[in-house]
């Protein structure tokens, strides 16, 4: 009995909390989160159908709403990362066979394309090169040709490339042909303007890593009363229990009295409160111009050193620059030297701009000048002694 105590003892001993190094993140996302979240996360855990934690859900709706800028009742945050909110919004506007006008210039617009499939709808892409921004006289000849299309989804920053879309654009081309749109808005929420009333946006998707600075695992979501009244007259099941709305709003819906639909991620909404509420303090418009104003900055400063921009300036994310590799240079060696040597990690290119590109964030938290001075520093000592 005495070995076997002093075994345990002794594996005890050589368990360790997991403590990761403090790094600066300069990636696609997940951002640095905000000391004040952190410190939210940590809050006791309460009921998720506790009256307090009910009236949590109540403000996030409300602050979410500022977030977007909408009135839609049905904004709240879907229990998953930003992929999970593309889930909800596709599997609940499309039903078996649907035809979707879906628009691609990167890695997740081929996703979107991925699920509609899986749906059992068949799309219809308007593609644009890997870095540049979708054309919305594309968008019109795909409709024009396609006009029993019901929905279109499009991409408003593209985490893979660094570009931006003109969704207000392309929103209404396709309500010129009657179609609902979905738009992700992942990268954008929080980081440039973002109308979802004032564009007429029916239904989107963001996520809470990038520009709301707060851990991922939960997605923001926003449907108007035309999307909820399809969803409401589908011919089909939702092909998913966990993200039919038919279901979920019992629980994420209006008034104290809620039905039970799963067990919320009670902390990480603490953490997503004090986000919203840290945005709000600093004024959406203020945090659009701060993303602009540090992003032109770092495009300055990298421009001096020789690392210059891939995607062209009317088109480029503010909070997510893609630069190219300059010639000769080991992108992946970079890439390590930044975060053995520096603590910092920066994004590599996915799919066709792999090994092309650097994808450097600067998003909510992350976004101030000090950290900009301390990774141009990094990568210039880096290069310089290549």
């Amino acid at each position: 009995m005495l070995d076997y105590l002093n075994d345990i003892s002794e594996n005890y001993m050589k368990d360790k909390s997991f403590k990761p190094n403090n790094r600066l993140l300069m990636g696609p996302g997940p951002s640095n989160v905000h000391p004040k979240v952190l410190k939210a996360l940590a809050r006791p855990t309460i009921g998720h159908l506790d009256p307090q934690f009910i009236d949590l859900m109540d403000d996030i709706k409300s602050l979410l709403k500022y977030a977007f800028q909408t009135e839609n009742e049905v904004t709240f945050a879907v229990s998953g990362p930003g992929s999970v909110g593309m889930e909800t919004c596709l599997v609940n506007l499309i039903e078996p066979g649907d035809k979707v006008v879906v628009c691609i210039n990167g890695v997740f617009g081929g996703r979107m394309k991925d699920i509609i499939e899986r749906c059992g709808a068949t799309p219809f892409e308007v593609t644009a090169p890997w870095g540049s921004a979708i054309d919305p006289s594309e968008l019109e000849n795909k409709l024009s040709q396609h006009e029993d299309a019901s929905i279109v989804a499009f991409v408003h920053a593209e985490t893979s490339t660094g570009a931006k879309s003109d969704i207000k654009t392309l929103a209404e081309i396709a309500h010129k042909y009657d179609c609902l749109t979905i738009a992700d808005t992942v990268t954008s929420l929080g980081g440039i303007p973002l109308l979802i009333d004032d564009w007429n946006i029916d239904c989107s998707y963001s996520g809470t890593q990038k520009c709301l600075s707060c851990p991922p695992g939960l997605s923001p979501i926003t449907f108007n009363e035309r999307a909820v009244n399809l969803i409401k007259n589908r011919k089909s099941k939702v092909q998913s229990w966990f993200m039919d709305l038919n279901l979920v709003l019992g629980y994420w819906g209006s008034g104290t009295k809620r039905a039970y639909h799963h067990t919320a991620p009670i902390n990480s909404l603490y953490g997503l409160h004090e986000a919203l509420l840290l945005l709000k303090q600093e004024g959406l418009e203020q945090a659009w111009e701060r993303h602009q104003s540090n992003g032109q900055k770092l495009v300055n400063e990298l421009g001096a050193i020789g690392i210059l921009p891939y995607v062209k300036a009317d088109e480029r994310l503010p909070e997510l620059t893609s630069v190219a590799v300059p010639a000769g240079v080991d992108e992946a060696d970079v890439r390590k030297q930044l975060l053995e040597k520096h603590n910092i990690e920066i994004g590599a290119g996915l799919g066709d701009l792999a090994g092309k590109i650097w994808r450097i964030g600067f998003m909510g938290y992350t976004s101030n000048e000090e950290n900009i001075d301390t990774f141009v520093s990094a990568i210039r000592g880096i290069l310089e002694n290549k």
